[in-house]
């Protein structure tokens, strides 16, 4: 890996992890969870005595053996400093980010939007953001279901848990967030993208 490549991976990764803990940020604000390993830990953060950071690591950590079995050490390693980096950024931000009460549907909007694309910079920088999306992307690669489906239909069964913990009006605007996330990886990400960070280039050989 050249010196260059190296650069534009870790902007990729250092961007993602910003955007993804600012997101989450703007969630919890408004007592809002997301989809995937970072809203389990969100709505376990809720009823255990454990910060967003222990909870999202501890959820995430599993899910590194099969990244490494399937995709690989480098993609291991890169998403487990992405794990860490989202941790201490959402401990660290939330100290010195002060995000006014808006309301439920903006906080979805932004949260959902700025997660989704920290998810699809960290996605073509050849890692993931922990948790069930390392999972998603074994099963694209596998059988060509965009990681976005599989995030959402993984998504619908931590709503309905959230059902359990959380008033329905936040569990509505957090499916709206989840739901804005996936759909920004399903129009954005394609798995050949995974180790390259670029566009998607067009097999031209039979045109």
């Amino acid at each position: 890996m050249t010196a260059q490549r190296g650069i534009f991976d870790v902007q990729g990764l250092t961007i993602g992890i910003i955007l993804c803990s600012l997101g989450i940020i703007f969630l919890t604000s408004a007592g809002l969870v997301t989809g995937q390993a970072a809203g389990l830990a969100l709505l376990l953060s809720y009823v255990l005595p454990w910060d967003f950071g222990v909870t999202f690591f501890a959820v995430s950590a599993p899910f590194l053996v099969l990244a490494w079995r399937r995709r690989g050490r480098v993609f291991t390693f890169r998403t487990l400093i992405v794990v860490i980096g989202i941790s201490l950024a959402v401990e660290a931000l939330g100290r010195v980010v002060m995000i006014a009460d808006h309301g439920r549907p903006l906080a979805a909007l932004l949260g959902g939007i700025l997660i989704g694309i920290g998810v699809l910079s960290v996605f073509r920088h050849n890692a993931s953001a922990g948790g069930l999306s390392i999972l998603s992307l074994v099963i694209e690669e596998k059988t060509g279901i965009k990681a976005g489906w599989v995030q959402l239909g993984v998504d619908a069964l931590i709503f309905l848990a959230a059902c359990f913990v959380l008033a329905p009006g936040q569990v509505f605007y957090s499916f709206v967030a989840a739901g804005l996330m996936n759909l920004i990886i399903i129009w954005n990400f394609d798995i050949r993208q995974a180790r390259s960070g670029g566009p998607l280039v067009e097999d031209n050989a039979g045109s």
